[in-house]
């Protein structure tokens, strides 16, 4: 049975669930989800079961340079992470990840420019569906991703958490901002 050390760590977005393996982060999710998110946790209201290959242990020692870089990033410190990632999805969707992974800090992409950048022009839904399932908010971007008209659409966290994380990396211009 695979052991993820987890924590929750407090942030100026609230409260983040953070878990890690032996190769890396492998979630950090915003602890109020929004009806039907995904999430790598067992839903406590309804008793379910860990897994039963994965079991979670706190640890706030084992989490702590994670949280040590999700500091610096919000204190406006920090414009990349370096920790290893453990990213755990399909083929198409860890494609579509490692793409989030390549917009700079303070820099947007569209839909469909994720779906180009995978060689899916057409598949900008897919490619939401994607972000929806980013199991590592924040640090893999999916909030730096914007509908092709230029607003903001779509986020786990909810679009005031969008807007805040942009906001802090300089990325909110014209109608971003509206």
């Amino acid at each position: 049975m695979e052991v993820l050390h987890c924590t929750t760590l407090a942030s100026p977005v609230g409260p983040l669930f953070l878990a890690a393996s032996q190769q890396g982060l492998a979630a950090l999710e915003f602890d109020q989800r929004l009806p039907g998110q995904q999430t790598i946790r067992p839903n406590p209201r309804d008793l379910r079961a860990e897994s039963k290959s994965v079991r979670f242990e706190e640890c706030e020692q084992e989490l702590s340079p994670y949280g040590g870089e999700l500091e610096e990033y919000f204190a406006g410190r920090r414009r990349e992470f370096s920790f290893p990632l453990d990213l755990r999805g399909t083929d198409f969707q860890e494609a579509c990840w490692r793409a989030l992974l390549k917009i700079p800090y303070g820099e947007t992409r569209s839909y469909a420019d994720i779906a180009r950048a995978v060689g899916r022009p057409q598949g900008f839904r897919a490619v939401g569906m994607a972000n929806n399932r980013n199991p590592i908010a924040i640090v893999v971007p999916c909030h730096r991703v914007i509908a092709s008209d230029g607003t903001l659409c779509g986020y786990g966290g909810g679009l005031d958490v969008k807007r805040k994380l942009l906001e802090l990396e300089g990325a909110l211009s014209g109608t971003l901002a509206a």
